[in-house]
């Protein structure tokens, strides 16, 4: 059986999108880990799957695998490339769409301008809903790892995330201290990591370690975590640019209970079958 794709990229950080709407399929975990593979398969971070909506008040569904084969929760440069993704193969007409994902309901806006804004819901602090082991919500943690002492704050954007200060961002830790953090015990479903460089009041250079796919070029989510955690302990305000290897986010927040909204780019690269 042949399956249409399209390869799409937000900021670098890259996916296969299948569209399940127009084609049936049932894609396994052991799909996304051949497909995922830059030397034998397809290659990208993430595997996005568009499918038809279980609630009726939402557009589409949307899961996401990582090229590792878990399904995770929620990713914001592939929330982007689905927008693009669902107008372009005209499967809607609509600028402004509601998609189902397994962490809740998002909202995504195509902009006049082509770039698509994200209403990533709100962000969660308590230990529990991240998940964290801590017993209370703080603005930072103290995490041991490997016997060395470590500051960050913990936030789930739909997914889990630490985020960490640092002060040299072409030398941060990333690949010592990503994986280690990933793993830790006291995330027990795992976090992606990122490592922040606050460079003004209004902006920000950003690294993320992702769960399950390492370092990426650019991490939506991790964004979105990354200006919470930063307006949380005073480092900087909204709105505020965020730079990653792969490009420019724009994010806003205005405090806990409001939605972080998130704007950006999404490029498609070409098109392609691949056999099931």
């Amino acid at each position: 059986m042949l399956l249409r794709f399209t390869k799409m990229h937000g900021l670098g950080n890259d996916f296969m999108v299948l569209d399940l709407v127009s084609q049936h399929a049932h894609i396994l975990p052991k799909h996304a880990k051949q497909w995922g593979d830059r030397h034998t398969g397809i290659g990208f971070d993430q595997l996005l799957l568009v499918e038809a909506p279980n609630n009726p008040d939402v557009d589409f569904r949307y899961r996401i695998f990582n090229s590792d084969g878990s399904e995770v929760e929620q990713c914001g440069n592939g929330a982007r490339c689905f927008a693009r993704f669902v107008l372009d193969k005209r499967l809607t007409a609509k600028k402004q769409i509601r998609v189902e994902t397994k962490s809740g309901i998002i909202e995504l806006d195509i902009r006049n301008d082509g770039q698509i804004s994200v209403d990533m819901g709100a962000p969660r602090l308590v230990p529990a809903d991240i998940p964290f082991d801590a017993p209370e919500q703080a603005a930072s943690y103290s995490l041991d790892v490997d016997g060395e002492t470590v500051e960050l704050a913990a936030v789930s954007m739909g997914n889990p995330h630490a985020v960490l200060r640092v002060y040299d961002i072409n030398n941060a830790p990333v690949h010592v201290l990503g994986p280690k953090i990933e793993n830790h015990p006291r995330f027990p479903a795992r976090v992606n990591v990122g490592f922040l460089h606050v460079v003004d009041r209004q902006r920000a250079q950003l690294r993320v370690w992702e769960r399950g796919a390492g370092e990426t070029q650019a991490c939506g989510t991790g964004a979105c975590a990354a200006a919470v955690a930063a307006i949380t302990q005073g480092w900087m305000d909204s709105p505020m640019l965020i730079d990653l290897p792969g490009g420019r986010l724009s994010i806003e927040w205005s405090g806990p209970g409001h939605p972080v909204m998130m704007t950006g780019p999404a490029v498609r690269v070409y098109e392609g079958q691949v056999r099931l």
